[in-house]
């Protein structure tokens, strides 16, 4: 059978009869709320790491070359134990995220939503309470840990899917024509996360224990993650798949808000068997055909990092102290960019399904290509700077990968995505303050030579995904496409390999 039946499962999405109903949209807020509890951790460590009393505890290096070393102040804060406070996290992550997907097979979603709540407030307390600096760098893989299970598997409609399974998630439920929107839900929270936490360090950065309640303060999101997993349904796949049909039947008319489900319905059905076939997913990326897809998924993953985005979200009170701002005015000015960064993310939101994708890319390239090469105009040019990624590499980085995949390879593809990016954040966050200590400036001028190639790619070789059903993406989008059709003509889709 030719692997194009395989859209009997989502090419005729947008004629299955659905709504969208409330259940969706608690499911899409609950499931985007793994975005706040990443976004927390990504704003509340910069903030922390320019605090004073947390460097005297933890860093006295650091904070004697912050206050008393004559050197520029481009050195002040290279140290890398200082960058691993911040990288040991997205390092557990990809790690976790192994094990994880194991135990989302064996165990189910609820178990392992529940099981990353535990190393996620784990994690929490350690750091919140850490005496010595192994203490607080355990804690943050305990928060990695729970990030890469948190992050998993949710098998809400079709097939099982690993792996930061969130933006698949939602892109799996979401109808057609709101599929861009609601995956950009799981970015938005993301950067609420951040500002969250930005807001929380300015007004606790003077307090003696204020690191302390800035780094507890991450145990709100990974609470709610852990009662949302009480809530929300359970699928009409992993029903299917453990025999209850009719319960399964009923749960998918229940999201869906028709009575009518049964062609939707027999294609999970079809698909859920389909799934078992695939014994070995990862095999099936060396498909000729595959390539355009890994190649762009895991590309788009490394050019978001290397926007220099989170250099910024990591970093933004201590780069702002390095610019010559004070203490209080560095971590209101990342205030400030938190703001614009979840302000502008709604243009995304609300956009990315009328502008389409590659618009704002380019777009945002060339606004962040502008922001880097003036950067003496600080605070403005920066907000300017992460304006421009919130409304594209920063959403679409996440949306892209995990709409452009066939069934077969969906699993595996977008794990690889995932990964790059964790691996790329990791080494970002620890490499970072050496780089601007040896290269000075020049840092700058090395992420915008990155923003000018990622633009040129965006033009050149990333088709536009706006309004396609996703099983329908080879045939509408890549084999349509200038560069990539080649890798099509000469092999024709084939079942998946069940070797």
């Amino acid at each position: 059978m030719p692997a194009q039946v395989m859209a009997v499962s989502g090419g005729a999405a947008q004629d299955l009869p659905a709504r969208l109903t409330g259940q969706v949209i608690i499911c899409t807020i609950i499931a985007a709320f793994g975005g706040l509890m990443f976004g927390y951790d990504i704003g509340i460590s910069g903030g922390v790491t320019s605090m004073d009393v947390f460097l005297k505890k933890f860093f006295p290096g650091v904070y004697v070359k912050k206050h008393h070393a004559k050197e520029d102040n481009y050195c002040k804060f290279d140290d890398q134990y200082l960058q691993l406070f911040t990288s040991s996290l997205y390092l557990a992550a990809v790690v976790s995220s192994f094990f994880a997907s194991k135990c989302c097979t064996k165990f189910g979603r609820r178990i392992t939503i529940q099981l990353a709540s535990l190393n996620f407030l784990t994690g929490v307390v350690l750091n919140a309470c850490a005496m010595n600096i192994s203490m607080l760098i355990i804690g943050r893989l305990f928060l990695g840990f729970g990030i890469g299970f948190g992050n998993q598997k949710y098998n809400y409609l079709y097939v099982e899917y690993n792996v930061q399974a969130v933006p698949l998630f939602i892109s799996e439920i979401a109808p057609v024509k709101y599929r861009g929107g609601l995956n950009v839900c799981f970015q938005m929270l993301v950067t609420v996360g951040i500002l969250c936490a930005n807001v929380i360090n300015y007004f606790t950065a003077s307090h003696p224990w204020g690191w302390r309640i800035s780094l507890g303060g991450a145990a709100v999101p990974a609470l709610f993650l852990a009662l949302g997993s009480l809530i929300i349904v359970e699928t009409p796949t992993s029903l299917i798949e453990r025999g209850q049909a009719e319960k399964g039947y009923a749960t998918l008319q229940k999201i869906r808000g028709v009575r009518d489900v049964q062609k939707e319905y027999d294609e999970i059905a079809y698909a859920t068997e389909l799934s078992k076939q695939i014994k070995h997913p990862f095999k099936n990326l060396l498909k000729r055909s595959s390539r355009p897809q890994v190649v762009c998924s895991m590309i788009l993953q490394v050019f978001q990092q290397f926007t220099g985005i989170n250099v910024i979200m990591f970093y933004a009170p201590v780069l702002f102290q390095t610019m010559g701002f004070g203490s209080d005015a560095s971590l209101l000015s990342a205030v400030v960019t938190g703001s614009v960064n979840s302000l502008a993310t709604l243009v995304a939101v609300f956009g990315v399904d009328k502008l389409g994708r590659r618009l704002l890319l380019i777009e945002a390239a060339i606004q962040m290509l502008i922001a880097q090469k003036y950067a003496y105009v600080v605070l403005f040019l920066i907000c300017f700077f992460v304006s421009g990624f919130a409304w594209s590499w920063g959403p679409l980085g996440w949306l892209i990968p995990s709409e452009i995949f066939p069934l077969e390879i969906r699993t595996s593809g977008f794990f690889c995505a995932v990964s790059m990016n964790m691996i790329f954040t990791f080494i970002i966050a620890q490499a970072f303050l050496t780089m601007l200590c040896h290269m000075r400036a020049g840092i700058f001028f090395f992420f915008s030579v990155w923003i000018v190639i990622m633009g040129i790619y965006a033009y050149s070789f990333l088709p536009e995904t706006k309004g396609i059903p996703i099983d329908e993406m080879n045939e509408k989008a890549w084999k349509k496409h200038w560069f990539w059709k080649r890798y099509f003509s000469q092999e024709r889709d084939q079942i998946p390999d069940k070797a």
